[in-house]
Formats: C-alpha cells, sequence, structure tokens
C-alpha cells in the first residue's frame, strides 16, 4: 500500500498541473456542477478534481485520507523551510510543547540495559509526593512488563503520560528492596521548565539558561532574575545556545524588561499582512542593569529576535557565533480532524530593518545542509571565513554597522573549542560512554554522593578525592577502547569536567550540571571578562572591534 502511494504521488502532482483542463471536462461529464447566478458553471480546483477522479476511476482502491496526509507535506515542502503539515496525532506533543507542560506522573529516565532507569523525580509532581525516588526502575506499567522489552523511549511516555487525574498503576524495582513496590499514580500537570539554571557565576553577575520560550518562560525568568538580584546581581549573562526558539509572547515579554519605553523590539510583515511592529513598553524592571546574550548557530526564532533587539538598540553585548536564521513567521490554521497547518505568512525584521532569515533560494536541501557548510568554510573558528555582505550594512540605534543576509551576526566572536578533541574522544563520544558512565557511578554510589554533597562544590571535591577519572579509563577499556595516553592527557581537562557535570545532574539537578560544565566554556568566560571590564562607560563603547581567539 504504502509502495503504491510512494509511486503514486509523483504522478498525482505532475498530472494535477499538465491535465487539469482535461480533468476539469471529465469531471464535469460525470458529475452534476452546482450553479452560480451567471450561466457558468463552478469548477473545483485542479487537486479537488484529481482525488475525485482518483477515488471514483483509479484501478485500485485508495484511501483518499492517506494520499491527502502524504501530499500536503510533499506541497508546503515546495514553499519554505518552515511551513508544515501537524497530523492530529502529533498536535498534543507540540501544544504541551508551546504551553509549557503536559500531563503526567512526573518522573524524567533513561533507557539503561533494556530497563526504564529513573533520573530525576519532578519536585511537586505525583510521584514524588508518593515517594518514588531517584535510581527506581520501572519494570512493569498497568501490569503490562516493559523490563528487557527493548520497547522505545515514545512508547514508554505515551504509557505514563495521559489526562490529568486519571490513574497509572507502575510497579518499581528499587535496589535496597527485594519485592517489587507498586504505587497507583494520579496523572498531574507537569511543567516544562524554561529556565535550566539561574545562578551567580562571579561577584556581581547573574547566569541564566534558557532552553526554550514557552507561554510559562516569562514567569519563569521574572523569577529568576529576581531571585540572582537578591543575590545582589548587577549584570546579567542570558545564555541562548542551543535555544531553536518557540513562543513570540513570551520573548516580546522578556526583552521588553530590558528597554526604555516606545523602542522598538521586532516586526513583522508579509504580502498579505502588513508590517505590524511590537514596541516596548514603560514597565521595563531592569533597563539599567547591564546584560550579555550568549548565541551560537542552533539559537534559532525567539533568541534570534531577543538577540537583534538587544543589539540593535545597544542595549547589550552578543557574544558567541552567527545564529541560525530562521525569521519566518508561521500561523496556525486548525482542521476539523484535529490536524493544523503552519503556514509561513511573514518575516521577522530586527528594529534595524534585517530579516533574521537566512536565503533558502537553492532549495530546502541546501538550506539544511548549511550547518555542515559553515564547518566546510570554517566559519565556526574562524570569523574571517564568515562572507559579509556588504550591501545589507544597517545601523544600530546608537549608529554601529550591524549585517543582514541572515541570522545575528555578535559583537564579539567566539570560536568553537576543538583543542581538547582527540581520537580517543571521538571514540569515548560514539559510544557515549561519559553519559552512561556517569550514571551508572551514581546509581551504585547514590547514598554516598546524597551524604557528601550538598552542593556543588563538595560535589566536585568528592569526585576527585575518589578518582572518578581512573575509574572511567578503567571502564573505556573495559568497553573495548583504544587507551592513548597523550590523547588521553590531551582530552583529560575536558573528561573529568563531563564526569562532574552529568553526576551533578543525576544528584544535584540541571543547575549543578551548568555550574560545572560551564567553569571552563570560552564563551561564558569572555562574558564573565568584559562584563567586569566594564567600570561605567557603556559596555559597547568597551568592546569595539573587540575579538576572541
Amino acid at each position: 500500500m504504502n509502495k503504491n502511494i510512494k509511486i503514486l504521488l509523483p504522478i498525482l502532482l505532475s498530472a494535477a498541473i499538465a491535465t487539469g483542463l482535461w480533468l476539469g471536462i471529465k469531471i464535469n461529464q460525470k458529475v452534476q456542477p452546482a450553479r452560480t447566478t451567471s450561466v457558468n458553471y463552478f469548477q473545483p480546483d485542479k487537486l479537488s478534481l484529481l482525488l475525485r477522479l482518483i477515488e471514483k476511476d483509479y484501478v485500485d482502491s485508495i484511501d483518499q485520507h492517506d494520499v491527502i496526509e502524504q501530499v500536503i507535506p510533499e506541497i508546503l515542502h515546495e514553499l519554505d523551510p518552515h511551513s508544515t503539515y501537524i497530523p492530529a496525532r502529533e498536535m498534543q506533543a507540540v501544544t504541551e510543547d508551546m504551553r509549557g507542560n503536559f500531563s503526567g506522573i512526573g518522573v524524567q529516565f533513561v533507557m539503561q540495559n533494556d530497563t526504564v532507569m529513573i533520573v530525576e523525580v519532578l519536585s511537586g509532581g505525583p510521584s514524588k509526593t508518593l515517594g518514588i525516588l531517584a535510581g527506581d526502575r520501572i519494570v512493569k506499567v498497568n501490569d503490562r512488563n516493559i523490563a528487557g522489552k527493548e520497547l522505545p523511549t515514545d512508547s514508554i511516555v505515551s504509557m505514563l503520560r495521559g489526562e490529568k487525574n486519571t490513574m497509572v498503576k507502575v510497579s518499581i524495582k528499587r535496589p535496597s528492596f527485594n519485592e517489587l513496590l507498586i504505587f497507583d499514580i494520579k496523572r498531574g500537570e507537569i511543567p516544562i521548565y524554561s529556565i535550566d539554571a539561574a545562578y551567580i557565576i562571579s561577584d556581581d553577575i547573574g547566569f541564566i539558561k534558557v532552553n526554550r520560550f514557552a507561554e510559562s518562560t516569562y514567569r519563569e525568568f521574572v523569577q529568576a532574575v529576581e531571585k540572582l538580584i537578591g543575590m545582589n546581581a548587577q549584570k546579567l549573562i542570558i545564555d541562548l545556545r542551543g535555544n531553536a526558539g518557540g513562543s513570540l509572547q513570551g520573548v516580546i515579554q522578556m526583552v521588553d524588561e530590558f528597554l526604555p519605553a516606545n523602542q522598538l523590539i521586532v516586526y513583522t510583515e508579509g504580502k498579505a499582512r502588513p508590517r505590524n511592529n511590537y514596541n516596548s513598553s514603560q514597565n521595563g524592571q531592569w533597563k539599567e542593569k547591564k546584560v550579555a546574550v550568549l548565541i551560537d548557530e542552533f539559537s534559532a526564532s525567539a533568541s534570534e529576535i531577543f538577540a537583534g533587539a538587544i543589539q540593535d538598540n545597544d542595549r547589550g553585548l552578543v557574544i558567541g557565533r552567527r545564529s541560525f536564521g530562521k525569521g519566518l513567521v508561521q500561523e496556525q490554521i486548525p482542521f476539523l480532524d484535529g490536524s493544523a497547518l503552519r503556514l509561513t505568512v511573514a518575516r521577522f525584521y530586527t528594529p534595524s530593518g534585517r530579516s533574521i532569515q537566512k536565503p533558502y533560494d537553492n532549495g530546502i536541501e541546501e538550506y539544511r545542509s548549511d550547518y555542515r557548510n559553515r564547518i566546510m568554510h570554517n566559519e565556526l573558528s574562524q570569523k574571517d571565513s564568515i562572507l559579509l555582505d556588504e550591501n545589507l550594512k544597517y545601523q544600530t540605534l546608537g549608529g554601529r554597522t550591524v549585517y543582514g543576509g541572515g541570522g545575528i551576526m555578535p559583537d564579539v566572536f567566539v570560536p568553537i573549542d576543538t583543542m581538547e578533541v582527540t581520537p580517543f574522544l571521538t571514540a569515548v563520544a560514539a559510544q557515549n560512554l561519559i553519559y552512561h558512565f556517569a550514571f551508572e557511578y551514581t546509581d551504585k554510589n547514590r547514598s554516598s554522593l546524597n551524604q557528601s554533597a550538598a552542593n556543588t562544590a563538595q560535589l566536585v571535591d568528592y569526585l576527585n578525592k575518589e578518582r572518578i577519572v581512573e575509574q572511567f579509563v578503567v571502564h573505556t577499556k573495559e568497553k573495548g577502547i583504544e587507551y592513548n595516553h597523550s590523547e588521553f592527557k590531551k582530552s583529560e581537562v575536558l573528561i573529568r569536567t563531563q564526569l562532574h557535570a552529568y553526576i551533578s545532574r543525576n544528584i544535584i539537578g540541571e543547575s549543578g550540571f551548568y555550574e560545572v560544565i560551564l567553569e571552563d566554556d570560552h564563551t561564558v568566560k569572555k562574558a564573565i571578562e568584559l562584563l567586569k571590564k566594564d567600570k561605567g562607560e557603556t559596555l559597547l563603547t568597551a568592546t569595539a572591534e573587540e575579538d576572541s581567539m
């Protein structure tokens, strides 16, 4: 059936273009047309005619719904990279992601040796209330055995998630108990957090890691900043690296807090959508705070709106590498069957007039190869390798020159760090050994780790005393990795940092992970250096023409 549909798709689209007139005549001979007030008959569009003809006269039986479900993405594929069709079965997950919550039991898990192992029990969730612990193994869900079954992760997720206040029975094996523990859990609303970490990273500098933009992001962000200000933070680093975007309203509310009244944040414009300006209000709470924004090649959409608004209004410093370049506005149009169309209707423009969207004139496949092309052209490691279009110069509010052409170019470029990458580290990464070793170590030593780690610094000190890196080397040899001493020594600091960070995540949470992993992060170090250098003059003046190597 699928083979027939795949063969049929090109024929359908070609026939729709080449034989529309003939189909219209043939259909009108067999189907009574609807009359209008004139002598002409109403003629449906070619695709509708084509589908009618296939349904009525095609030699084999075809499920028209399946044909339509496959044809729609093919049509959208010809328009732009981000117009998309969302089938009804995927709408719930999409809605949950944008809303910032879902209904479930409130645990994070990994598949380890075909076993569902709980990594974290979310605070305030149903599992936490019932006493389920990190390290517990889920072996049954509603009496269905799931241990050792090699079930896909999304299948496990679908069993544990469900409508709010519905019940699910979970059987758990806890290492310290011989018998299974049975929990009847009432599913509750579980937040999807946008803020991974918020802490004082150096002196009076606060750090906030934002992983997405959802309806709840602004509220989380305000709470994070207020916490840091309460800890005497005078300057802020906002890390948007790897943040693929999300809610427009969330990012506008966030930027608004940093700008004086009536400054342009972003505007949208399209063929059928007149220009729409989004301006700051007069309620910005932190318009006097110095701010640095971190971006990279995976920062997209709402992240680029935030960085572009800060940059074009000369409000702070943007540090890192050129962002992704997604600046197309999608409007979601629901269908009666629960599916939806996200159709591109406009483009995003920064306050200076730059289009955030990178070009896709050479086709979507070339567009999707952009990251690979950046690597090949050394753009991630050398600023001079970035081609700037002199015809796309723009001016910030203060008269600085910025460039369009897709994405946000940082004020201070920081190359990707590959100095510690060796064949040994590559072999370790290929098997994801650092992550798995960190989890296994945590699982075997959870009690002693909890007793010895009141905070991240104490945990790292404990791990150093336990010579965790030497244990890891033994583990790599057991997994068949060929040990090379000189390569190991070159990668040792990075390996140690990652081990400490993953174990810290298992014991302390996301905040502990970032406190460790960012200690040797070059982009963060550059931001701290520049924020400390600022002694009263504007940050932009202090860093004019500055670059990072």
